[in-house]
């Protein structure tokens, strides 16, 4: 993948500044590792009228087949094509893998900042932006409805299936030429960030949560107000539907606090009633997070595991709070730990904070010497997605070997499920959930775990307890009978 950003100077104002704006000597060449390859940033001229920045971006095959959707998948994680791994246009389009390494290699530049130079990033630049191939899924009508309101003039050249084939038509890849005198260099990086996923209408990535606040930071001062903007949110939150909404919803709060004082205070009413009519309910996850935090601290725990720790959020959680003073992620997903440990920024931690977590690969159906001697051990949302016969090993991985003094364990009430509307009928709410069980099928199989291991269990609803339904959630707490081992361990001696 390949991109050029050029600028015009001056004897005054050099275009050579673009080094210092860009944080990349215009005299070396540079290399740096992504999580899909390699990027290289170079300059092809670098002269007082003229100077040119290059991004080439080497896309790594194997790391490309071994990651996320990058494994030649489509949106909903099905194959594209029986050769999709091997053969896709992933190397070479400009995609969300060339916005990924825009926002790494200039990272400052696109947060606008520039201390050697900081009147020439805060001033618009003669910039002329060019990237050879940019896959298109809407074609060159749409290119220009998404770029030329940001203040660009757009040549978006549809590229040829085959030349010496014109018969054949157009590909859905364009030649892409953006140029402007009235933006700065952050806001030109952004508008890519942002737009060059959007137009291929796809990610390699798995879009999280925090996927709405990068579209937010990035669409800063121009996404509000742009006439594509549901089409934007839409493809770059991948479809979404959720964090389509939420971003929405708070892109509309920009909106009206930039409209004029009378007009805000209109709204503002109009908010605050339907605000007192309807409050807005806290997330299910959040109340989740609550409802565990709560149980542990209950159990007087300092020492916690969190098996099937996926991204990070419940870890984060409980290093907020001092009185958990050692803190173990654990999950069989490499991936969701390289997550995990950004979303926590462990290489920027400090030396005592980082003393208090770990992160470790592991599957919790094999006994695991590294989860023992722990105070209490949670697994959230994680039964569900194992196979009924493949239960009793976690069961004793956890309750039998582990054998923490208090475990938490979440899962889906399937009983509520019909109060989801959009949840169709007779299907569960993940793809990965093997079952979901009924209040009183939880029960039974806690009850039967407590008895077996030597614990008590204790259940509890998290979310509205529906009166005919029952909690969205369900929380089991095992309490290990102490005074049964204490008996085991006095007999021992």
């Amino acid at each position: 993948m390949f991109l050029t950003i050029s600028t015009r100077g001056t004897a005054a104002t050099p275009a050579t500044d673009l080094g210092f704006l860009l944080h990349k000597n215009p005299g070396n060449a540079q290399t740096f590792s992504t999580s899909h390859g390699t990027a290289h940033v170079f300059y092809p001229e670098a002269e007082v009228e003229r100077c040119t920045a290059a991004l080439l971006l080497e896309v790594d095959p194997i790391a490309l087949i071994r990651r996320g959707k990058g494994k030649g998948k489509g949106r909903g994680g099905a194959p594209d094509a029986a050769l999709g791994q091997y053969v896709n246009d992933r190397p070479y389009a400009a995609s969300s893998l060339l916005a990924v390494a825009l926002g790494a290699v200039f990272s400052t530049a696109l947060h606008g900042v520039c201390k050697a130079r900081p009147e020439r990033a805060a001033a618009p630049l003669p910039l002329r932006i060019e990237v050879p191939a940019v896959a298109a899924k809407g074609g060159p009508d749409l290119v220009r409805a998404l770029f030329a309101p940001l203040g660009w003039d757009v040549t978006a050249e549809p590229v040829a299936l085959d030349t010496e084939f014109p018969d054949w038509g157009d590909s859905r890849y364009v030649r892409l030429v953006l140029e402007s005198e009235q933006l700065t260099l952050a806001e030109a990086l952004r508008h890519l960030y942002v737009l060059l996923p959007v137009l291929d209408d796809a990610k390699h990535y798995w879009v999280s949560p925090d996927e709405v606040d990068k579209l937010l930071r990035a669409g800063e001062g121009w996404l509000p107000g742009h006439p594509e903007q549901r089409l934007i949110t839409n493809r770059y939150l991948s479809r979404r539907w959720s964090l389509t909404r939420q971003a929405m919803e708070r892109l509309e709060l920009v909106r009206l606090a930039e409209t004029d004082d009378s007009e805000v205070e209109d709204i503002d009413n109009a908010v605050e009633a339907e605000a007192e009519a309807e409050p807005r309910p806290t997330p299910l996850a959040v109340q989740r997070r609550e409802a565990i935090l709560a149980g542990l601290r209950e159990s007087g725990a300092a020492r916690v595991l969190d098996l099937g720790c996926g991204e990070g959020h419940l870890v984060r959680e409980l290093l907020r709070d001092v009185r958990f003073t050692e803190i173990t992620g654990v999950d069989v997903s490499a991936r969701a730990l390289a997550i995990a440990a950004r979303r926590l920024k462990l290489d920027r931690m400090g030396e005592r904070q980082a003393s208090r977590v770990r992160l470790l690969q592991g599957s919790l159906t094999y006994t695991d010497k590294r989860l023992t001697g722990y105070d209490a051990a949670v697994l959230s949302e994680v039964i569900e997605h194992l196979d009924l016969p493949r239960l009793p090993a976690l069961e004793y991985t956890v309750f039998g070997a582990a054998r923490p003094r208090t475990v938490l364990v979440t899962t889906p009430n399937v009983e509520y499920n019909v109060r989801w509307e959009t949840l169709p009928a007779g299907h569960v709410r993940h793809g990965d959930h093997r079952f979901e069980w009924t209040r009183e099928e939880f029960r039974a199989w806690a009850a039967a775990v407590a008895e077996r291991y030597g614990y008590t269990a204790e259940l509890r609803p998290v979310g509205p307890d529906d009166p005919e339904v029952g909690p969205p959630t369900q929380l089991a707490v095992f309490h290990r009978d102490t005074t049964e081992q204490d008996k085991k361990e006095a007999k021992a001696a």
